[in-house]
């Protein structure tokens, strides 16, 4: 774990639910973290903000609602906000709030994705962000059962929305992924596994006792990304690690990551990052520098 990455103990006990933090700021000061807890961030008249969540790193518009799961790097940072009153509502829960039986039941199967999905961390869109903002504002002016049972239909009525983004790649935040399909998870095990190798469609359909066809048809329907934008996900979450926690150079980086040549490695990573492998790494070592 890089040294620059802190570890935040949240004051939420055991005892509690959840815990909301509500706090209007000229800058956001707070390092690249990550902690156990799930985390539901509004920000609001913040636009030109910089988040980091993962791997993955934008600029922000004036109003943004994103949930980030456990374990998962995140910040933001002031970067070119202009900003004199960012207003930021920060709700944070244990990962455990929802006990695995209860998430199994058929009305909160919603729920029970959108946690999954926490993993890479989610942005709402902006409708949802404009529909349920006036709630999250007010929900610290609730109390004892009252709150809890609004969070939950907040959590609801997010879980449903539509347009909801994934952030980070998938093997960065070292999860694991439920796709309900014992096939699918055999690959995805296969491909995290050899990364750094050649891998083919071909072994991994015979691995999974598929055809090519079949399987190409089977990966893209289950998990939305064909075979091969699947495994480059894989390969660009383990190069994200690396970029952050090693020294290596960007060469070294991208054929330990199983890509065949550098300047391959910089045009998958800029289409997928909107930034170089290069430029990513500079974001996370100045993003945390700042704050001592």
């Amino acid at each position: 774990m890089s040294t620059n990455i802190i570890r935040e103990i949240t004051p939420l006990t055991q005892n509690d639910c959840f815990t909301i933090f509500s706090r209007v700021k000229k800058e956001f000061t707070f390092p690249l973290h990550y902690h156990e807890e799930l985390e539901l961030n509004l920000i609001i008249n913040a636009k030109g903000a910089r988040r980091i969540v993962g791997d993955h790193i934008d600029t922000i518009d004036d109003l943004e609602l994103v949930l980030v799961g456990p374990n998962l790097y995140h910040a933001w940072f002031t970067h070119q906000c202009k900003s004199e009153e960012i207003r930021e509502v920060t709700i944070q829960w244990h990962k455990d709030l929802f006990e695995e039986k209860l998430l199994q039941r058929n009305q909160l199967s919603f729920i029970r994705g959108m946690i999954d999905k926490s993993q890479k961390g989610i942005l709402f869109s902006r409708e949802t962000a404009e529909a349920l903002a006036p709630r999250i504002l007010s929900l610290n002016q609730r109390n004892g059962f009252g709150s809890v049972l609004e969070l939950l239909a907040i959590l609801n009525d997010l879980s449903v929305s539509r347009d909801m983004r994934t952030l980070s790649d998938a093997s960065f935040s070292e999860q694991h992924f439920r796709y309900n399909s014992r096939r699918i998870e055999k690959a995805f095990e296969y491909m995290n596994s050899n990364y750094d190798k050649p891998i083919t469609l071909g072994e991994v359909a015979r691995l999974v006792s598929m055809t090519e066809v079949s399987f190409s048809r089977f990966i893209k329907k289950r998990t939305g990304n064909t075979f091969i934008d699947s495994l480059n996900e894989i390969r660009l979450g383990h190069a994200s690690r690396m970029l952050i926690d090693t020294t290596h150079s960007i060469s070294e980086i991208s054929y330990h990551c199983g890509f065949n040549n550098i300047s391959n490695f910089n045009r998958i990573f800029k289409k997928k990052k909107t930034c170089t492998p290069k430029e990513f790494r500079e974001s996370f070592n100045s993003g945390t520098r700042v704050f001592i």
